[in-house]
């Protein structure tokens, strides 16, 4: 829901050893001339490439772990929870057609993991959409959403976009291009990234819950960024790290992150909820479970 903008990445080769990803130079002498960009940025955009690339070796890797958030049983959970978050409801199918401005400068947030007009993956979700379902209902507000894509404008999109939102949303192709979306950009990723980092199923959460509040963004406040910050602090399992020395680090930096955005902003999200099961040693997400956001109680049995 909460994302900085789109950036865009060629693949690079890399060379894995020990939990360590180093990129490779061109080969070319005459490769044209690229801006400098630290280590830390391309630790990052390698990170982003792993989790969202097929990778033959990690498929291997990932065939051998118990399913963990992938299990269906656990990916309704956490959507569930991420619901609970975006929307302050359990019930995320009912969401599929929820959209306003919440005024945090990231324009219309819309569906069931807060697709923002201003943040780039509105604008792809309805792109995708359009070359599988021309002349549907939106596809006449994609040069308006082209247009304040990065911004929190409505220009072009007022008055009728929300209630066209709402109409497409009774259209069950519309509600599985949306869940299509979640999967490729903010589910698959964060799961697999949390697998190849040796976390166990609420790993895969707090990197999924994360991914969609931050976004899939390489800035130091984007979740790769929150990533590497976290990594500074303590090793992941795969790294030979404790796992829940690990988890507990990256709440720390996304908690801060979070709070740099205001001092009011809420990060109970985080603090009893993740937090929580953590401090229980709830490391595969057991039910039942308990948890309190924006002052609302919720349990799962």
């Amino acid at each position: 829901m909460k994302r900085v903008g789109l950036l865009l990445f060629a693949a690079v080769p890399v060379v894995a050893a020990a939990g360590v990803y180093v990129l490779s130079p061109a080969d070319s002498p005459e490769a044209p001339a690229k801006p400098p960009a630290s280590s830390s940025q391309l630790s990052r955009e390698e990170a982003k490439d792993r989790a969202e690339q097929e990778r033959a070796e990690d498929d291997k890797v990932i065939a051998g772990l118990p399913p963990g958030l992938a299990d269906p049983a656990k990916k309704e959970l956490a959507q569930r929870i991420v619901s609970s978050a975006e929307t302050s409801t359990l019930d995320w199918r009912s969401t599929y057609g929820y959209i306003e401005d919440l005024g945090d400068g990231q324009g219309y947030t819309a569906g069931i993991v807060g697709f923002c007009t201003g943040t780039h993956d509105l604008l792809a979700l309805v792109e995708r959409y359009t070359e599988e379902h021309p002349g549907n209902g939106l596809a006449r507000y994609l040069p308006a959403l082209r247009a304040v894509d990065g911004t929190d404008s409505h220009e072009g999109l007022d008055p009728g976009f929300p209630a066209a939102w709402r109409a497409e949303a009774e259209v069950p192709a519309f509600r599985e291009a949306q869940e299509e979306e979640r999967d490729r950009v903010y589910f698959e990723p964060a799961v697999r990234l949390a697998k190849l980092d040796g976390l166990g199923t609420l790993g895969q959460f707090v990197y999924y819950d994360a991914l969609v509040f931050h976004g899939p963004d390489t800035d130091p406040d984007g979740f790769y960024g929150l990533r590497e910050r976290a990594m500074e602090r303590a090793g992941t399992p795969a790294r030979g790290g404790d796992e829940k020395a690990y988890l507990d680090a990256f709440l720390d930096v996304r908690r801060a992150a979070m709070k740099a955005r205001g001092p009011n902003t809420d990060t109970t999200r985080v603090d009893t909820a993740q937090r929580r099961w953590l401090d229980q040693g709830n490391l595969e997400l057991r039910t039942p479970l308990e948890w309190a956001v924006y002052g609302e109680a919720y349990r799962v049995p």
